[in-house]
């Protein structure tokens, strides 16, 4: 049973699996939609959410926690501007996660993390 477990360890040390996750974070925000596994995807799903919540406050401090989190300064640029542009009027759910097949190499279950648009 996975009681009280916060977040998925993604078969990575801590490290590494928050540099993965900064990764993926910043890629969405650039291009709108990553294809990755299910469990990571539901992951990063967590993150942006709460980046975007965060940056709908728009302040030096939320900029520097972002440009402290994210890797690319245009990724940050385009989330203040998604935020209060897109998502001003919206309460939550900005990404959705939607499951395809298995990958063939390893069987891994596969998915396509996008922001919402509407």
């Amino acid at each position: 049973m996975n009681h009280q477990i916060k977040q998925r360890k993604l078969g990575m040390y801590s490290g590494y699996r928050r540099s993965v996750l900064r990764n993926l974070s910043t890629s969405l925000l650039l291009y709108g939609k990553i294809k990755t596994t299910e469990a990571r995807a539901k992951e990063v799903s967590k993150v942006v959410e709460k980046l975007i919540t965060m940056a709908k406050d728009d302040n030096l401090n939320t900029r520097k926690r972002a440009y402290s989190f994210l890797f690319k300064k245009e990724a940050v640029q385009k989330l203040f501007e998604m935020a209060k542009n897109d998502y001003s009027e919206r309460k939550g759910g900005y990404t959705r996660v939607l499951k395809l097949s298995q990958r063939r190499g390893d069987g891994a279950k596969t998915a396509v993390l996008e922001l919402v648009k509407e």
